[in-house]
């Protein structure tokens, strides 16, 4: 269950009251191989290390198959949907990731979470650009999966 009640920002203003702040924490979500094989095919990463589940209990150094790093990545939006609902834009950008970094990796049947903390706003000529600082956590384990600064277009509309 979420830790937090979802943020609702409707304007630049709304962004920049929660400046430096922590905006919540998502549900779990459970990273299967079903996930990661179908991860695997659309971006045609078929390491061993990732979709051969017999292969990975011998000779991976985790006992089994992990997610993609990309993958772990690619699923923050849906995480970060859950923590905030931004209304009255007509457009949002995906700008850059800074400072990312790979932690350690997510094995199968790992349950994962963000938590996320506004880092920067700025208003750019009428577009909010947000700097979201992202952990992603993984259930039980004191080190997270990845850590990083999610940059984020917003257009609002006026």
């Amino acid at each position: 269950m979420n830790n937090t009640e979802m943020i609702i920002i409707n304007s630049y203003r709304d962004f920049e009251a929660l400046a430096g702040k922590e905006l919540g924490v998502s549900e779990y979500h459970k990273i299967t191989q079903q996930q990661i094989n179908q991860f695997a095919d659309a971006t045609i990463d078929h390491q061993w290390i990732h979709v051969d589940t017999e292969r990975a209990k011998t000779e991976s150094p985790y006992g089994s198959t992990i997610a993609h790093g990309y993958l772990s990545l690619s699923i923050l939006p849906y995480l970060w949907q859950q923590i905030t609902r931004v209304n009255n834009t007509k457009l949002l950008v995906n700008y850059g990731i800074e400072d990312l970094r790979f932690n350690q990796p997510v094995v199968v049947n790992s349950e994962v979470r963000l938590r996320a903390k506004l880092h920067s706003i700025t208003n750019l000529r009428g577009i909010t650009k947000a700097g979201i600082k992202v952990i992603l956590e993984i259930k039980d384990s004191k080190k997270p999966a990845l850590e990083g600064l999610l940059v984020f277009l917003y257009h609002f509309i006026d």
